[in-house]
């Protein structure tokens, strides 16, 4: 079917459905007043009859034209086989004599979670013990579980908490579990579906935030009361200890296990980028740690209080690591990064702490130990030039994992014994494409303001320089999280092995330079974001790497803002979108689900200066019937709690009454990972790519 018949039949079905409001809907005078410039509100109502079979008619339309493809099969097959690949690495916790491992394959398509004694798994001969098998209590119990974690009690780990998603939704059901029975305690520590938090105190009580009625819960969606919850006693009972107001983020507990002590921490957020962290003592009072309220907590150790700070504080400078003796109060320098550094993650194991510094966004890792009153930080002999991390380190145990990666090397697994011995090699994960013919470079574009800007980008060796080469750039650039280079297998084989180029990119808002590189890009300056990603994709046309009829871009979350908005803003550039579980309604972002919690991040749309600025750049206010943009394709989830799937569903709804080509799939269940099981991951996979390719593989 031709991509305009596509859009013809959108345009038929919209103008059917847009007739009315679904069923039941009560619309408020405020909605009534917006309804003026916003006639898909209908679509918000995330389950109701009318709006479910919108999307199902969009689905249809998108798998009948996508599945004709014969590359749909293929990939979804490739991409499947990567999933349940049996010879894939089994990351593991370790916990005591054991480590922990969640597994999925084609026998376990929801998963089993077990353990396998340490000394075997670091001799790449597991011995592995299912303590429980996902598929079949879904079975049992006629429910469609998504495993979500569990967290065990030390030092004996012989209780777990588990944690139980319908669909994959944010939202969980928490269940203890005995290690020796293999078996759910019935009157144990059980928590109903709800954004919860419950952690170990000891085998007797635990924190726990919830819903507990009236008032208990934020305007995000999060538990404004944590309380202490004994053994025995009805949940409904259990004493409240800390809260917030609604209006705040939220208020969790959890206790720091220590090999000397242990610490019961309470964290007040009040935004996403604002936290009051407590201290319970053993007479149940709290005393506040001080600390500015913009800095990361990052733990406890050899009594010490450690932070990463977001703004100048006492003499030490922002982004910095510092330590506060909790006797004295005297703060310490651990690390000061310089304008090319950043803190990637900070772990502590039973004698040392560790450190993951990123330099231009590769990485190396430092042992760092308190000497002669300064930190001595020494470099720890790991590969370079990609990205390193500390998979399991605890700070009851001086062993550690660790991995390593890029963009077209394998995955290593490796074991510290401790961080002064050798590092030994558990096993490499095999190649999943074919990546003897590509070269992984970084490269640096300049922005709008001079800024120079990093991105990774892998092309074939043998790729000529005229414009004519399929490039998808793939971005984030929010909530200071960093980009990394790491090996993406459905990536590489669906797309890179097949000859097309990616770019990743390093833009600001995230956190490859630390906290300013974030700020630079934070609220009202959220176009420097925009900019750098334009500047990349600028860049790789100037360098005739590709040209816009050969050039895509792609992102989810957050990410799927950013190419919501570009795509708006500058659609001669790309000739594809993928927009995944994206926000794309700013002026109600923060009425949606998890939506009030990144006021701290994007800013507040009924506030007159910040609501203008976010007009400005909302894609939804930003898609207009006289523009020619390059069809997107938009995906989501029905059962994603966190981005609501309102706002791809009302932009579609949007780009069809005004006569523009667009795609759409929502997966029904699969919360913000758009899936529940391998085999939906696998689908989504085969149906981004095969839109990929047909718009920038086929000839033009």
């Amino acid at each position: 079917m031709n991509i305009y018949k596509l859009a013809l039949i959108n345009i038929l079905s919209i103008l059917l459905i847009s007739c009315f409001v679904g069923p039941g809907k009560t619309i408020t005078p405020e909605e009534q007043a917006l309804n003026i410039d916003d006639p898909y509100l209908w679509l918000e109502e995330i389950e109701e009859d009318s709006a479910l079979n919108w999307v199902r008619e969009q689905n249809t339309i998108t798998l009948k034209e996508l599945e004709a493809d014969p590359r749909f099969k293929q990939f979804e097959s490739e991409a499947l086989a990567i999933y349940e690949a049996q010879d894939k690495l089994a990351y593991g916790k370790i916990r005591g004599d054991y480590v922990y491992n969640y597994w999925q394959d084609e026998d376990h398509v929801r998963g089993i979670w077990r353990r396998s004694p340490l000394k075997a798994y670091l001799g790449n001969n597991a011995k592995w013990d299912v303590l429980l098998d996902i598929d079949k209590l879904a079975t049992e119990e006629g429910e469609n579980w998504v495993y979500k974690g569990a967290t065990g009690l030390p030092p004996k780990y012989n209780r777990f908490l588990i944690q139980l998603s319908r669909g994959g939704k944010d939202a969980v059901v928490v269940r203890e579990i005995d290690i020796s029975t293999r078996t759910f305690i019935e009157d144990g520590f059980n928590v109903p579906e709800e954004k919860s938090d419950v952690f170990w105190i000891n085998e007797d009580m635990v924190f726990v935030s919830t819903d507990f009625g009236p008032g208990t819960m934020t305007e995000s969606g999060y538990p404004a009361s944590v309380h202490l919850w004994k053994r025995g006693e009805d949940l409904a009972a259990s004493t409240e200890i800390a809260a917030v107001g609604t209006e705040d983020l939220g208020v969790w507990g959890w206790t720091q296990f220590n090999s000397d002590s242990k610490y019961k921490i309470i964290s007040k957020s009040m935004s996403f980028w604002s936290h009051e962290i407590l201290l319970l003592d053993a007479e149940m009072n709290l005393k506040s740690v001080s600390l500015p309220h913009d800095a990361d907590f990052q733990g406890i150790w050899k009594n010490r209080i450690f932070a990463i700070l977001r703004s100048d504080w006492q003499g030490s400078l922002a982004g910095s690591l510092v330590a506060l003796d909790m006797d004295s109060q005297r703060k310490t320098d651990v690390f000061v990064p310089d304008l090319r550094s950043s803190i990637s993650e900070l772990n502590f194991t039973s004698t040392h702490l560790l450190l993951t510094i990123q330099e231009d966004v590769v990485d190396k890792i430092y042992r760092g130990s308190y000497l002669d009153n300064s930190w001595k930080l020494e470099k720890l002999d790991l590969p370079g030039g990609g990205t390193l991390s500390i998979y399991s380190a605890d700070p009851l145990n001086p062993d550690f994992i660790y991995t390593f990666t890029d963009l077209i090397t394998p995955t290593t697994l490796g074991y510290f014994k401790d961080a002064m011995t050798t590092p030994k090699v558990i096993r490499q994960s095999p190649a999943r494409f074919d990546s003897k013919n590509l070269t992984l470079t970084q490269e640096f574009a300049t922005s709008a303001d001079g800024t120079e800007i990093p991105y990774f980008l892998v092309t074939p060796r043998d790729m000529e320089k005229d414009g004519n080469n399929p490039t998808l750039l793939y971005g984030y650039g929010g909530f200071e999280v960093s980009e990394k280079s790491k090996y993406w297998s459905k990536m590489g084989k669906l797309w890179m092995e097949k000859g097309g180029v990616f770019a990743l990119a390093n833009i600001r808002g995230g956190g490859e330079y630390g906290p300013r590189w974030h700020q630079a890009a934070l609220k009202m300056k959220r176009h420097k974001s925009y900019e750098d990603f334009i500047a990349i994709a600028e860049k790789l046309i100037q360098d005739k790497i590709t040209r816009p009829a050969k050039l895509g871009i792609m992102g989810g979350s957050g990410g799927g803002l950013l190419v919501g908005s570009i795509f708006t803003m500058r659609p001669d550039l790309f000739n594809a979108v993928v927009a995944q579980v994206p926000l794309l309604d700013m002026m109600r972002y923060h009425k949606l689900l998890a939506g009030a919690s990144w006021m701290g991040e994007y800013g507040d749309p009924d506030d007159p200066v910040e609501g203008a600025y976010l007009k400005s750049y909302s894609p939804y206010q930003n898609v207009f019937p006289d523009k020619k943009y390059p069809t997107p394709l938009f995906t989501t989830s029905t059962k994603d709690d966190r981005v609501h799937p309102g706002h791809a569903r009302k932009m579609v709804a949007r780009m069809m009454e005004q006569g523009h080509p667009v795609m759409y799939f929502e997966n029904i269940e699969g919360g913000h990972a758009t899936g529940a099981n391998l085999k939906q991951y696998a689908m989504m996979a085969g149906l981004e790519f095969t839109y990929l390719h047909r718009m920038l593989m086929n000839e033009d």
